[in-house]
């Protein structure tokens, strides 16, 4: 982060006004001489919520500080061509781009180009493939296009991507798209926080849990009292106070400090899609967020899911869907009626991001309210529990980076997570996504490497088998080889894991190909696997996508050769 950048105390705003942002939160055009020439035209386009559309093979991207007021309070945000989200990319299948990248600010930076197979020298990650690039120079990507669908690009520079700086990236296919629609949006979904992102890391260490209110209480203690008898009850606090967990830490970072985005505008200043009644829409769902799980749904329509993480699936027809971060899912919906309310909730039901589809400027519908948070269960702590065994302290097996470890991890993939069970919604799982085409290779694992995701809450530190990334060696795959990596979430925490360069592909758990993915979602005491084919050389970047927790050390070297 620059030195010189000043975040003034959190502005004392009325809770709902905080919650939902300004109005006209956004980009301070008149703050700017650099906004209003060169890239007015981008500026000006996210102050309506739409970033500017750059199309073809040759792109200028410029990364800067920018003036921003979501919530009532100026702040300086981390934007490319001036504008947050950044501007969105179409390119098409095939064609080779070149994107020449000038940092403007007085610190180093990067562009991350997710989910994009490519040369390891351009994927964007300082200290693994580049050096990253300083203050005044312009770097050079150039890459040949060589997928298709919905993706997204970030900075992977220290907390850039939490003050504003990602944007969206459509590839179209080269001989026509099979998904059919009238009309289309990019949706992408952000946190935005007046404080320094190094003062939000600062707090989480001193108190893991500054951010959550929602504690237990004594009345859920009554109600469970009531439910299940008291002994039982006093039995189940005792055991998460023995844990030193808590069932409703369910997010480190809160609405206490984000305000949720969508297209770069507040709930309160309502993205807004037009649309012909019948028309059939296509939404490119991102979750271009530092810390957060969405779960969106658009109240009165029917998401039919088309596309999950770039990648064409069976279509499926669902009510709701969590977007871990870095995810993305395209749909399609046919709205008949005049509007209609895309609402995306956090999943600790502190807030919420929202745009509307309608008919015409100006029209809205209902805005529901948020669900009431749910805590986590013991499953989430203890895995299979008809396996026998619980979650332990694992302490003389991890060393302190590590403060349990699950036993019995549960493998299904048809959970559609803490918040979402039994909540009357037909709710996507990965047990709903089948790949069009199955796997790229059609081999068998010829290796299996098993990791752990592990954390201690207390410190606020995060590891992959009790080891951060500072302390780390790198993993080794052979070139060409087919591996099976097998991974077992010993927190209490979803961690969305994404390889750079290669396919996830996740495996159900009869071990047969369930879907590509390039961000999986591993839920608390669950076991997942997926095969990945070693074929893109050089060094290579993985790691949890919650923007702290890789911060903190769950993040690894991959090498190839």
């Amino acid at each position: 982060m620059s030195a010189r950048r000043h975040f003034p105390a959190m502005p004392h705003l009325p809770r709902r006004r905080f919650l939902q942002g300004l109005a006209a939160g956004g980009i301070l055009l008149g703050w700017s001489p650099w906004s209003r020439t060169a890239w007015a035209r981008e500026a000006s386009a996210t102050a309506t919520g739409t970033a500017a559309v750059l199309s073809g093979t040759e792109f200028d991207l410029t990364i800067a500080e920018t003036p921003v007021n979501f919530t009532g309070m100026p702040r300086l945000a981390t934007t490319i061509n001036g504008s947050i989200p950044g501007p969105t990319l179409r390119w098409r299948e095939g064609d080779t781009v070149t994107l020449r990248v000038t940092n403007r600010l007085p610190v180093d930076s990067s562009i991350h180009w997710h989910g994009i197979l490519l040369p390891y020298q351009m994927d964007g990650v300082p200290g693994i493939s580049y050096p990253g690039i300083a203050p005044g120079e312009t770097f050079v990507y150039r890459f040949k296009v060589q997928q298709t669908g919905t993706y997204w690009y970030h900075s992977h520079s220290g907390f850039q991507e939490q003050t504003g700086m990602y944007g969206a990236i459509v590839i179209e296919p080269r001989s026509g798209d099979s998904i059919r629609a009238d009309r289309e949006y990019v949706v992408q979904l952000s946190d935005w926080t007046d404080e320094n992102p190094m003062a939000v890391m600062a707090k989480l260490k001193r108190q893991s849990g500054y951010y959550n209110f929602n504690q237990p209480t004594a009345v859920q203690f009554l109600r469970d009292a009531s439910r299940d008898g008291l002994s039982a009850a006093v039995n189940k606090r005792k055991m998460w106070n023995q844990m030193r967990m808590n069932p409703t830490d369910l997010a480190d970072v809160s609405a206490h400090t984000y305000t949720y985005l969508m297209n770069g505008v507040t709930p309160a200043g309502n993205w807004t899609g037009l649309f012909r009644s019948g028309e059939k829409l296509r939404l490119r769902f991102i979750n271009g967020s530092a810390m957060t799980f969405f779960d969106v749904r658009i109240p009165g329509l029917k998401l039919t899911v088309v596309q999950a993480d770039g990648q064409n699936v069976e279509p499926i027809s669902v009510d709701e869907i969590r977007i871990g971060v870095a995810e993305t899912y395209d749909v399609i919906v046919t709205p008949k009626d005049d509007a209609y309310t895309i609402f995306a909730q956090s999943m600790d039901r502190t807030g919420f991001a929202r745009g509307t589809l309608a008919t015409r400027a100006g029209v809205t519908a209902a805005v529901p309210a948020p669900d009431k948070p749910e805590p986590l269960s013991m499953g989430d702590m203890m895995g299979d529990m008809m396996g026998g065994k619980r979650a332990h302290h694992a302490r003389t097996e991890y060393g302190p980076s590590t403060d349990m470890r699950v036993d019995t991890p549960r493998t299904n993939l048809d959970d559609p997570g803490v918040g979402l069970r039994d909540n009357g919604r037909r709710v996507l799982t990965y047990a709903d996504l089948r790949t069009i085409g199955g796997p790229l290779d059609r081999r068998g694992a010829q290796r299996e490497i098993e990791l752990h995701l592990t954390g201690n809450m207390e410190r606020y530190t995060w590891s992959l088998d009790g080891v951060e990334f500072g302390r780390s060696t790198p993993v080794h795959f052979r070139r060409n080889e087919r591996l099976r990596v097998i991974f077992v979430n010993d927190t209490m925490m979803t961690h969305p894991m994404h390889m750079h360069g290669m396919w996830q592909e996740l495996e159900n758990p009869d071990g047969k190909f369930q879907a590509r993915k390039h961000t999986i979602n591993v839920q608390p005491a669950q076991r997942v696997t997926f095969l990945v084919t070693a074929d893109a050389l050089g060094r290579w970047a993985w790691h949890c996508h919650l923007l702290y927790h890789m911060d903190m050390g769950m993040f690894r070297e991959v090498v190839v050769a």
